[in-house]
Order: C-alpha cells, then structure tokens, then sequence
C-alpha cells in the first residue's frame, strides 16, 4: 500500500512539477530577456501574467472534461498542447507572440494540476488527502530548487530559448511517464450542461468551498507576487547574479518543502483546518516583516532574504490543507471542483502578479505590499471558513477516526 501511494505521488508530483518548473525556469532570464526583445521589465513579467491567467482559464475547461472522459484523455491532449506551445515560445520572434504562447503553454499545462487534485479526492477523503497533497509538495518542491539554477546556467550557455526547448522535452517525459504509470480513478460519465450546471451550483453553494479555495488562492497569489518581482528585486536591485539568484530561490523552495513535510506529521495528530488557522496567522505576520523590511531598508540584502524565506515557507502549512479541505464535500464531481479551484487560485494569482508590475517603481515596495495583502487576505478567508460552520465534515471526521 506504502509502495503504491509511493509511486502514485511520483507520477503525480511530475505532472504537477511541470507547472513550477514552466514558472522558475526562465526567470533567471528575465532581464536578460526584455534587452534581447528590446522591450521593457514590465513587459516581460507579463509573460508571467499570461502563463497565470491561462492556467485559470484552462483548468474551467478540464474540469468537466475529466469528470466526463475520465482523468487520462484530457491529460494527454494538454500536454500535447503544452509541448507543441513550449516550442513556439522557443521560437518567439518578439515578446508579444512569447506572451501568447506562454498563455496557450499554460491552457495545455493546466490539464496537470486538475487532474492531479481530482485522482487525490477519488482516492482519499479528509487528514489522507491532506498529507498525500503535503507529501506531493516534496516531489514537486525539488522543481522551485533546481529550476532556477538549471535555468541560470542553461541563460549563461546557450541563451533563455534553449529554456523553452528544454520544457518540450520535459512535456514529453510526462506525457510518457503518465501512459506508463498513471490509473485512471474515474468511470467515464456523460453529464450534460444541466448535470454540469447542477453540479456547479452545489460548489459555489458551498460557503466552505469558497473560503478554503480563497485561503489557498490568497497565499499562492502572494507566492506569484515574490516570483513576479523577486528577479528584479534580487538581481537589479540587489545585484545578485542569475546563479546566485537560483541558489537563492532554491534555498527558499526547501524551506518550503520543509514546512509540508512538518505538516504531514503534524496531520497525524492535529485537524486541516486548525493547522491551517495558525499558519496563515504566522504568514501574516510574517509578511508585516517584510513590508518593514521594504519600507525601512535595514538589514540590507540579508534581511530581504530572510523575510522572504519566511514567507514562502509558511506558505507549505498552507496549500495542502486548504485544498483538501475545500475538496472534501465534493468526491462526485472531483473534477469540475478541482478546476474552479484552481481557476480562482490562478486568477487570483495573475491579478497579484500584473500588480507587482504595474505598481513598479524601482523599489521592492510594490512585491512586498502585494505579498501583505495576499497574506492577510488568505487569514481572513481562513477566519471565515472557521465562522461560517464546523471545521470537521462527517468525511473529515471519519477519516480522522480511521488514520486514512
């Protein structure tokens, strides 16, 4: 059972890597992107921007999909999307073309993290789906780690479109590595727009549903706000180099990491929602620290570094529990729930991503308001999943009593 889960978390953790590793791949190559387009910093996050707001868009399409055709099929034809986009984007004659295909990149990559939230619910209710989701954030979290030094180094040796190339044949893997290994959870349904619109209704109607994924959606936009600006914060403003930056930013990942993996054990013996309560309380206070540390200078690059490292750790107590615990009432209609979650997580996090750009002005200050905001937002989206009703489903509670 052990080795089965195991592996299942491998071949999931790739598929949902392939998203971080898009993100942080290239972002050592910003810069060294918007003078080889001759354009402007700003306009090269929007190729951020993009990427998150097709990642929204596209999951509201895969939702159904999966509940309809099972998890695979609409799988397979994402990824084909996401490699044949990663392609044109290595070709890009300028930077607006780049931004509409990391747009079309992201409709074909958002096919991962919808199926991988729908096979977890079809598998696992309550504290177990919570962990098997802290225990992905270890799979996934070596992408953060190593995809900005690869990228550094790949910027450094051959240039930012080898980048893209490099992401094609990373899509094929997964394409290969999920006809290989990947079960399908779901029997094939034939719901039609009435059954859909049932369905949908029952999720938004869900007061629970909506707080958790705001939760969840409020702390991913902040981390979006720090992979927004954190290239120009660290690398113009602070003059870190493209390697050191992905030492940096690596650093940080683990500290992610580290934290799912303290949340795994501490689901053993604690609630989701309880561990959840707390957490987004310390990002909060945390991102006060940072806003500080922005606003007064002190501490020089050694505190950016530290606030920030806080921060995106907090953030591993975080996600796995909000999304599990937002999944919980929904086991019939796994996928088109893990589609609008996904969807009010990426939208969320484009709107903070845009901002960070469009309030530039050459300080850090815009990251650092951006990521407070998100951070506060997320505690008190927490606040009112607790005011609005008991935090332990019957689901919940159940699978508590039985250790799944």
């Amino acid at each position: 059972m052990q080795r089965r889960t195991g592996l299942l978390a491998l071949v999931l953790g790739a598929l949902t890597a392939l998203g971080p590793l898009t993100i942080d791949m290239y972002l050592p190559s910003l810069p060294a992107m918007a003078r080889d387009l001759g354009t402007t910093a700003s306009t090269t996050q929007l190729t951020l921007a993009a990427y998150f707001a097709g990642l929204g868009i596209g999951q509201l399409a895969y939702g159904p999909l999966t509940d309809r055709f099972g998890r695979k099929r609409p799988l397979y034809a994402g990824l084909a999307l996401y490699v044949l986009a990663s392609i044109g984007c290595a070709l890009a004659p300028g930077v607006h073309a780049l931004i509409a295909l990391r747009f079309l990149q992201a409709v074909g990559g958002a096919a991962g993290p919808v199926v991988t939230r729908a096979v977890v619910r079809d598998l696992y209710t309550g504290p177990a789906a919570a962990r098997l989701l802290s225990l992905l954030m270890l799979v996934m979290g070596v992408a953060p780690i190593l995809a900005p030094l690869v990228g550094g180094w790949v910027l450094l040796v051959s240039g930012w479109r080898m980048i893209f190339t490099i992401l094609a044949v990373l899509g094929v893997a997964c394409l290969a590595l999920m006809a290989a290994a990947l079960p399908e959870t779901a029997a094939e349904r034939a719901p039609g727009p009435a059954s859909i619109g049932t369905h949908l209704r029952a999720i938004v109607q869900d007061r629970s549903f909506l707080a958790y994924t705001l939760a969840g959606a409020f702390s991913q936009a902040g981390m979006f706000a720090y992979i927004s600006g954190s290239p120009f914060v660290l690398i113009e403003l602070h003059h870190v180099s493209p390697q050191r930056f992905g030492w940096i930013f690596g650093a940080n990942a683990a500290g992610l990491i580290a934290a799912s993996q303290i949340n795994h054990r501490l689901l053993a013996r604690r609630l989701p929602a309880d561990v959840l309560a707390r957490a987004t309380l310390a990002t909060s206070l945390v991102s006060a620290l940072l806003v500080a540390v922005a606003v007064s200078r002190v501490g020089g690059l050694a505190a950016v570094v530290v606030s920030l490292f806080l921060f995106v750790a907090s953030l591993g107590f975080i996600n796995p529990n909000a999304t599990a615990l937002a999944m919980e009432n929904h086991g019939a209609r796994a996928g088109l729930a893990s589609a609008l979650l996904g969807s009010i997580q990426f939208a969320v996090a484009a709107c903070a991503s845009s901002l960070v750009g469009i309030l530039n002005d050459g300080t850090m200050r815009p990251m650092a308001g951006v990521m407070a905001a998100c951070g506060v937002a997320s505690w008190a989206a927490s606040a009112m999943a607790r005011r609005g009703g008991p935090t332990l489903t019957p689901a919940l509670s159940e699978g508590l009593v039985r250790g799944r």
